[in-house]
């Protein structure tokens, strides 16, 4: 097989493949089999029509087109591995030559990975926070274990910012009852932003007993969009009380005897969470340093399907919140345009950052043991609360262990990369990331170990 390689443009190539058709040799075989259990030849039983009696019968053409439709395929893939591209869309391929007996040739388009260089990505410069625990972040951790254990009373006074009501809802349009956009003993914390628009609103200053009618748009159902008259009605008022900072909270909230060792034991959380934070911005920076060098062409196949797959993540998002789409946008305080053109700008930042690391990839020559993939489909499986053997089916059901191999490597080219950076902290002290590994455990440390933070 000979293949010579056209570029049509930095990211689209044209294979030219010439294969002696003597190469053919176990497709033609596979060939005449299919064809011959699918005819039907007097004298001879399914499956056992000879080869000369098949071209005899219904033509030498029939083969052939079998033979190229299994030959095609394999042959494109062994040229695509011989020349070393990295393709990144189904390819455009016609058959252009067939010399029964002596060549086929075909060619193939198709859009690949363009060539580039990665720069050396040792001693990279990046600044992380310090890993000091301050007095605001152990109250900040306080607080919010009070507000887990905080208790609601009733009050007798009108509704406050924060305050929790417990109310009856019901919509009209033009004084007709909705029956589906009705609800009853709805507890509501008032403030809290309601993706309904006018409600914390109407609720300040009501108290219990009290109805009140406002006007907005609705948010689900068969009316969403529609402007509606929302009725009211408050059955109760109630407060949040928070408990006592001390020892017996301590008692309540953890498995300490007193304050002070719950204070120990969040301000120890919370320096490990930070160490664990300087890991993983160590290589996020260091990773966003590195695409900074680097000029890559984005495929327009690839940039499509990226984009493509985010609208449709977002669009079944939409529909499993039963909201309209303004609704859903206005809750997570954005619109679409601004969605859409997040999407654009975070696809080609993704693919080129895949492309970056599966270089890094292949050079460092890293691969996926058995007891990554297990750990990694245990993590994720934790993630989304359901059991790993359950997760690891699922996945080799629906041949996605390949794609989650795929993420484990580059997230090990990744951790490559943020090792060889020179990292400081934002007090100018080095940050030692293998010394980090060693305390937490004496193990790698995974994104999945980071704590969250709000982008």
């Amino acid at each position: 097989m000979k293949t010579a390689v056209e570029e049509l443009s930095p990211t689209r190539v044209k294979l030219t493949v010439e294969v002696p058709f003597d190469e053919l040799g176990p497709s033609m075989q596979a060939a005449y089999k299919k064809v011959a259990e699918q005819v039907r030849v007097p004298g001879f039983r399914p499956g056992k029509v000879p080869a000369r009696i098949i071209e005899q019968r219904f033509g030498r053409a029939v083969v052939l087109e079998e033979t190229l439709n299994d030959a095609v395929p394999k042959l494109y893939s062994q040229a695509v591995d011989e020349v070393d591209l990295f393709p990144v869309s189904q390819p455009d391929i016609e058959v252009t030559k067939i010399e029964d007996g002596d060549q086929i040739e075909f060619t193939a388009e198709v859009d690949v990975r363009p060539s580039f260089e990665v720069p050396d990505y040792a001693g990279i410069e990046v600044t992380v926070p310090t890993a000091e625990v301050t007095d605001e972040d152990v109250n900040t951790q306080l607080d919010a274990l009070r507000q887990r254990f905080a208790t609601l009373t009733g009050v007798e006074r009108a509704a406050a910012k924060n305050d929790f009501v417990v109310m009856d809802l019901r919509a009209e349009i033009d004084g007709v009852n909705l029956e589906e956009q009705q609800a009853n003993e709805v507890s509501y914390e008032v403030g809290a932003g309601s993706v309904l628009q006018g409600l914390d609103d109407a609720l300040e200053g009501m108290s219990a007993g009290e109805e009140k009618t406002f006007r907005t748009e609705l948010v689900g159902g068969e009316n969403a969009g529609e402007e509606a008259d929302v009725i009211i009605n408050v059955k109760s008022v109630k407060e949040k009380v928070l408990p006592e900072l001390d020892d017996e909270f301590a008692q309540l909230a953890s498995e300490f005897d007193s304050l002070e060792e719950l204070k120990d034991s969040i301000r120890e959380q919370a320096r490990r969470n930070k160490l664990v934070d300087q890991v993983v911005q160590s290589r996020e920076l260091a990773l966003d340093a590195l695409l900074e060098q680097i000029d890559i062409p984005i495929p327009d196949s690839a940039l499509k399907a990226e984009v493509d797959a985010r609208k449709h993540n977002l669009d079944h998002q939409i529909a499993e919140s039963g909201l309209s789409r303004d609704a859903y946008f206005r809750l997570y305080q954005t619109t679409e345009d601004e969605r859409l053109a997040e999407f654009e700008s975070g696809s080609v930042k993704a693919i080129k950052t895949g492309f970056v690391l599966d270089k890094i990839v292949k050079s460092e020559e890293l691969g996926v043991n058995e007891q990554e993939l297990t750990n990694f489909v245990v993590r994720r499986a934790m993630q989304m609360g359901v059991a790993p053997n359950t997760l690891a089916q699922h996945l080799a059901d629906n041949d996605q262990l390949t794609l989650a191999m795929v993420e484990i490597v580059r997230d090990k080219a990744k951790t490559v990369i943020g090792d060889a950076a020179k990292v400081v902290d934002e007090a100018g002290n080095e940050v030692d990331l293998k010394a980090i590994y060693t305390e937490i455990n004496g193990e790698e440390v995974t994104e999945e170990e980071a704590p969250a933070t709000e982008e």
